[in-house]
């Protein structure tokens, strides 16, 4: 494995080339999703695309899932290899690697057979159920691909090679797109075309970055039932509460998936329009949760805790000035935006309250994201479930059962909005203050009840290797 590149250099510049180099894979794959969308609203029906809107809260648990692993490699081959112990980030790697695929084949099995309750307890009835229920089932059984791919990808991100993760998520994105209209129009599948067309790009994610880490970082150790135990509790102290807080955001996406359900497919459709509207708008975004654990991670295990915090003002300035200005894009283009999906009616009202000052409110959700991809990399990967779950929860309950009784559909965007500028001024407040206490000595780099003795000596396990 190669040596940690963010020990030096300029943080905002790391920050910046970070997020936007790996955004370019996240924009391919999420703007796929976005053209998929769109494929599915020139058939004509709004019960297809209030279908695609319920099974993408279903589908979000499992992306939520796979972010959970991904988070885990990341985080722990980074620490390894600012500790200077590559051998050691490569066990994590694959232990990580053997923990995620075992937990995926289970749980979507249990998705798999349970999707028409599931469906129906966000509120989908009728041919939107029957629609949503066939989507589902096909994508579902790729979860352990989409889980490979993922984890194995935080390997390459850990190294700080954003150029190549980039390309391999570009790759796979277009995979999808050139499936999409084979599948959906030439041959005829319609809804279920799109679902194939997602597991092809699932399988090519994982695929290439398992080549990928192979062909250039040394590969991975062939896993062993003794050294997975070894590592499990480290593996899992991660891992575990990293699934735990992504898991929060579907939550919150279900209840307000099933309040938008009480208003009609229409609104459900907008919602479902934004919903993949969102991600290509602030894909850079996204990707900076990614950016920031890595050079969180690198610094902290090298004991370079005074650019820990560095990193985290960087990321929230940078989080700032690209949110203005996306939401003046959005703003500018609103009209063209809905005209694209051909909404009407109440799709069409919401699309235009998101492009607008509502997108503004994103600047937080982005310093939620930095701040608990530095807990996760600080040893505290616990205060991150708190916030998330707390964001998703006490954030968007009561935000949207008040919302929705006074503006309707309009109340359920506005509410989930607030309750998100509040967890994500919290959070960042909390993640400098955490960094700064560390740089001061007045906190234990080990975490605050939960040691994670990462860096067991290189010797405890090398020897066992055979």
């Amino acid at each position: 494995m190669a040596e940690a590149k963010f020990l030096s250099g300029d943080l905002m510049k790391h920050v910046a080339t970070m997020a936007f180099t790996s955004s370019a894979g996240l924009l391919v794959l999420f703007g796929v999703d976005l053209v998929d969308m769109v494929f599915i609203s020139m058939l004509g029906d709004p019960a297809l695309v209030a279908a695609i809107g319920f099974a993408s809260t279903i589908l979000f648990f499992t992306t939520a899932i796979s972010i959970g692993f991904s988070i885990a490699t990341s985080a722990l081959v980074s620490r390894s290899l600012g500790a200077g112990e590559q051998e050691r980030g490569r066990l994590y790697a694959t232990n990580v690697l053997s923990l995620g695929i075992a937990f995926a084949c289970l749980f979507s099995l249990v998705i798999w057979v349970f999707t028409p309750n599931l469906l129906s307890l966000l509120g989908a009835q009728d041919a939107v159920l029957g629609h949503a229920t066939s989507y589902l089932r096909i994508i579902v059984p790729s979860m352990p691909f989409m889980i490979c791919g993922m984890a194995v990808g935080g390997v390459v991100r850990a190294h700080g090679d954003m150029s190549r993760a980039t390309a391999v998520s570009i790759t796979a994105g277009l995979v999808n797109a050139v499936l999409d209209p084979i599948f959906i129009f030439a041959l005829g599948w319609g809804l279920e075309g799109a679902a194939a067309a997602s597991v092809g790009a699932r399988v090519t994610l994982a695929v290439l970055n398992l080549w990928l880490v192979f062909g250039r970082y040394g590969g991975l150790p062939t896993p062993r039932l003794d050294l997975f135990r070894q590592d499990l509790p480290r593996v899992f102290g991660i891992a575990g509460p990293a699934i735990l807080t992504n898991i929060a955001t579907p939550i919150g996406s279900a209840f307000v998936t099933r309040s938008m359900a009480s208003f009609g497919d229409e609104a459900v459709a907008g919602m479902s329009i934004i919903g993949r509207l969102t991600p290509v708008a602030f894909a850079v975004l996204f990707a900076l949760s990614g950016a920031v654990g890595p050079i969180v991670g690198q610094n902290f295990g090298g004991g370079r805790l005074d650019r820990v915090r560095g990193a985290l003002v960087a990321a929230a300035k940078f989080a700032f000035l690209y949110t203005v200005g996306v939401t003046a894009f959005l703003f500018l283009t609103r009209g063209l935006i809905a005209d694209a999906f051909q909404a009407t009616g109440e799709a069409r009202s919401l699309i235009y309250l998101f492009c607008g000052p509502l997108a503004l409110s994103f600047v937080f959700n982005g310093l939620l994201f930095c701040a608990n991809a530095s807990f996760n990399n600080l040893n505290r990967p616990l205060v991150s479930t708190t916030m998330n779950w707390g964001r998703n929860t006490l954030g968007v309950v009561p935000f949207v059962i008040i919302g929705a009784s006074v503006a309707g559909p309009a109340g359920v965007l506005i509410g989930q909005a607030a309750g998100g500028v509040i967890f994500g001024s919290a959070a960042i407040f909390w993640a400098l203050k955490l960094s700064k206490d560390l740089e001061a000595g007045r906190a234990s780099t080990e975490g605050a009840k939960l040691n994670l003795n990462w860096r067991r000596p290189l010797a405890a396990f090398t020897n066992n290797r055979g």
